[in-house]
C-alpha cells in the first residue's frame, strides 16, 4: 500500500525536483565556499531551505492531479470518509520522506561545509517546509489543478519574500525564519522566545491548512 500510494504522489516527476534541489544545494555550497564566506549552522539552515521547499512542492502542488490522471479520484470519494484517511496517510508519507532526504542533505552540508546537529537542523527546516507544503495542499484542493496550485504558491512565495525584506524579517511571523542566525545586538533570550513564537505560528499554520484542504474534500461535486 505505502509504494503504491508513493507511485501516485511522487509519479515520475518528483525525481527531478530531488535532482533540482540537490543541484541548487550543491550550486549555493560551491559559491559560499568559493567566496570564503564565514561558515556557521545558520549558513546551512539558509542552504538547506528552498532545496527542501522545492522537494515539498511537488507531491503537495499535485498530489489531487496526480489521483484525477491515475483516476484514483472516482474510487476515493466512492468510499465514505476513505479520501481523509488516504490523504491523511498521504500527507504522513509525504513529510516522513522529505524529513529523511532533509536529514540526507544535512548530513552532505555537515560533511562539506560545517559540522551541525543533523537531526535538529532537518526538525527545524520541516517547519517552513510542512508549513508551505500544507498550504500547497490546501491550494489544490480549491483549485484543483497541478499548474494553477504551482502558479498561487509561486505568486505567494514571492510575495512573502518581499514582505519579509521589508517587514517580517527576524520576526515570529518571518516564514523563513532562520533559527541558527541570532541578529546582530539582540538578546539571546528575546531571540529564544521570538523563534518559539514562530514555530508555535508555523504549526498552528499548518494544522489549519491540513484540515482545510481535508474539509474541502468533502465537496465530491467540485472534483468528479
Amino acid at each position: 500500500m505505502i509504494r503504491y500510494n508513493l507511485k501516485i504522489i511522487f509519479a515520475n516527476r518528483f525525481i527531478w525536483f530531488l535532482i533540482a534541489a540537490l543541484a541548487v544545494f550543491l550550486f549555493f555550497a560551491i559559491q559560499v565556499v568559493v567566496d570564503r564566506q564565514t561558515l556557521t549552522e545558520g549558513t546551512v539552515y539558509g542552504l538547506l531551505i528552498f532545496p527542501g521547499i522545492l522537494l515539498i512542492f511537488y507531491p503537495s502542488a499535485f498530489g489531487i492531479q496526480n489521483d484525477d490522471d491515475s483516476s484514483m479520484l472516482e474510487i476515493l470519494f466512492g468510499i465514505p470518509n476513505y479520501r481523509y484517511k488516504v490523504w491523511l496517510v498521504r500527507l504522513v508519507m509525504i513529510y516522513v520522506l522529505i524529513f529523511l532526504i532533509i536529514m540526507l542533505f544535512a548530513a552532505l552540508g555537515s560533511i562539506l561545509l560545517y559540522k551541525v546537529d543533523i537531526l535538529e537542523m532537518a526538525y527545524q527546516l520541516m517547519y517552513p517546509i510542512v508549513f508551505l507544503g500544507s498550504m500547497a495542499f490546501m491550494f489544490s484542493t480549491l483549485i484543483k489543478n497541478g499548474n494553477g496550485t504551482a502558479v498561487a504558491m509561486v505568486l505567494i512565495g514571492v510575495a512573502l519574500l518581499i514582505l519579509r525584506e521589508d517587514l517580517l524579517e527576524h520576526t515570529q511571523w518571518d516564514i523563513f525564519l532562520n533559527p541558527f542566525e541570532i541578529p546582530n545586538n539582540l538578546n539571546e533570550v528575546i531571540w529564544q522566545g521570538t523563534i518559539q513564537k514562530n514555530r508555535i505560528f508555523l504549526g498552528i499554520g499548518m494544522i489549519v491548512f491540513i484540515l482545510y484542504g481535508l474539509f474541502n474534500l468533502q465537496k465530491r461535486e467540485r472534483f468528479v
